[in-house]
């Protein structure tokens, strides 16, 4: 019945839009909004041939919008999934009169059925790829040392470590996963690897259990087995046991981590680790919209420490962070600050500078591309050196801006044309049939429009002048970018009632007149209208709602 519903309508249309009216609208705003649309289409008051045609597809896609808004459960779907939630097949068993839950309930049902038959063919790889760089040479290096050695005016600078992780995870039932990861390490010409296979069990709602079989050639074979379990709605507890077989023996090791939720944006965590490196921790995390903060402190051999950390995220388009944090314990004492940036929409480069007591300063660069990281710790000096400092903090910035504004700015940017030339093309039919369809309503308003025009002249009502829709560039620095505007006086004119015009918070490429003229890019609607005499004039969002006349919108003449 729902797929019947959709059938030969666009992809793209918005009932709501169709009718303007509100999406909480009320049985009422319905009617009388699609008796109104009925009125202006209806095939039987129009006699030119091409007009009545025109007037029956338009008067059917009316009728289709009603129908499912009408319906509390057609709608219900609609309102939750779209088009693409009437299309789905197995509706037709549902059973009638149910709550919106209840048909969120059945359809995520339906879609898990669709998700198991192509569960096998999905895998989830991830992975880590961190090159250590020694660049000492650069801020320690003593000159006397290489004066007779070739070459030596230039500093030495070395990749001493390497390390690579890849893992991938394998579906096997709607409740079992099997994980199969491995490791390459390198340092200063030694190294060594690793291959471990996990098998994860969804047991219930509130827990899981993971089964860990590993073995490398620098250690022997590992067996673990970790379990998760909800305690209650805001707490859980993880354990995690390992057996690690060497050459000196079996080798234990146990750790659990208990958490609850403190309050809405805050974690409480308590660990205790005991094997090879036995230590007890707590700490607390806060993460809201525009902070990330974590306080923790460990007991434990060889390590004991205190850490306090805070990361501020800035509400911009390319999600900027900016954190530092404090480090103290049996080992020295580290000071860290950086800064993170999206640079793509898949694409995100952060770089940190570590100072530290005896660690020295180190410049650590991570770029995060999906679900890959690629590392790069470079290690400046061993020296508490204010020239290394300056230079691991501003070598970095200078660097990223001129990518930004070289390279960064002008890929996007042309990334961004692409996509928007290949979302017209893929859309240049539908967008054809829309224009089409828009200015066929056109044709049928003019005789509505004119008895309107004459009917608010007579009481100095609403007069729509001119009205424009689409892409406008007002900003000085997009002056070499195309206007793209249609011209919408008449559809506008057409839903004045009363001497008010009202708009609801959709796209208004969806009204009926309407197209979008510029497909993926912003728009805007312009309106210059004339009230009791008086011109008026107002530009607003494409998703914004429109209620006109106001007096704010009214034009004063200078002088």
């Amino acid at each position: 019945m729902a797929a019947a519903l959709a059938e030969e309508v666009p992809d793209n249309e918005d009932y709501y839009a169709l009718l303007n009216v509100r999406r909480e609208a009320s049985q009422e705003e319905l009617k009388a909004a699609y008796r109104r649309l009925c009125m202006l289409y209806h095939p039987d008051k129009h006699r030119d041939p091409e007009l009545k045609t025109q007037a029956e597809r338009l008067f059917n896609l009316v009728h289709q919008a009603y129908e499912v808004l009408s319906d509390p459960q057609t709608r219900a779907i609609y309102d939750i999934y779209g088009r693409r939630g009437l299309e789905m097949e197995g509706w037709e068993v549902v059973e009638r009169k149910r709550t919106p839950a209840e048909i969120r309930e059945e359809f995520e049902r339906l879609q898990r059925e669709r998700e198991e038959r192509r569960l096998q063919q999905r895998t989830n790889p991830k992975g880590t790829i961190s090159v250590g760089i020694d660049a000492t040479d650069l801020f320690d290096r003593y000159e006397e040392e290489y004066e007779d050695v070739p070459g030596s005016s230039f500093p030495q600078i070395e990749i001493n470590k390497m390390h690579i992780s890849q893992s991938i995870e394998a579906p096997l039932t709607s409740t079992d996963t099997a994980i199969l990861s491995g490791n390459l390490s390198t340092q200063n010409g030694n190294g060594g690897g690793s291959i471990n296979l996990a098998l994860r069990r969804v047991t219930s709602a509130k827990g899981w259990g993971e089964l860990e079989f590993g073995a490398g050639d620098l250690q022997g074979p590992l067996f673990g087995l970790k379990i998760f379990r909800n305690l209650t709605p805001r707490c859980f507890i993880t354990t995690n046991c390992a057996l690690q077989f060497s050459s000196r023996g079996i080798r234990p090791g146990l750790t659990t981590v208990l958490a609850r939720n403190l309050d809405k944006n805050t974690m409480g965590y308590l660990q205790w680790r005991w094997g090879i490196q036995s230590a007890m921790n707590t700490s607390v995390v806060r993460d809201t919209k525009t902070s990330h903060f974590t306080m923790a402190l460990q007991l434990g051999i060889p390590h004991s420490f205190v850490m306090v950390s805070y990361q501020h995220k800035f509400q911009d388009e390319d999600q900027t962070r900016v954190k530092g944090s404090v480090k103290a314990g049996f080992f020295g004492t580290i000071v860290e600050y950086g800064a993170e940036r999206k640079i793509s929409r898949h694409s995100v480069l952060g770089a940190t500078v570590s100072v530290g007591v005896p660690q020295g300063v180190s410049l650590k660069i991570k770029l995060n591309r999906a679900s890959q990281t690629y590392f790069f710790p470079v290690h400046l000096t061993d020296q508490l050196l204010p020239s290394a400092v300056f230079y691991a903090t501003v070598g970095p910035l200078v660097v990223y801006f001129a990518m930004h504004r070289l390279v960064i700015r002008p890929y996007l940017r042309a990334q961004k044309e692409r996509e928007l030339e290949k979302q017209r093309e893929s859309t240049a039919s539908d967008i054809l049939q829309k224009k089409q369809e828009a200015e066929a309503a056109v044709r049928l308003m003019q005789e509505s429009v004119r008895r309107i025009i004459e009917a608010e002249e007579a009481r100095m009502g609403l007069i729509v002048v001119n009205a424009w829709y689409g892409k406008f560039v007002n900003d000085n620095s997009r002056k070499n970018e195309k206007v793209k505007v249609i011209d919408v006086t008449v559809p506008l004119q057409c839903l004045v009632k009363d001497s008010k015009l009202i708009l609801t918070e959709a796209s208004k490429a969806g009204l009926p007149g309407f197209y979008d003229p510029c497909v993926g890019e912003e728009k805007s609607l312009k309106v210059l209208y004339q009230f009791r005499g008086v011109l008026h004039q107002v530009m607003a969002a494409d998703n914004e709602a429109l209620r006109i006349p106001k007096q704010s919108h009214r034009i004063y003449a200078d002088g």
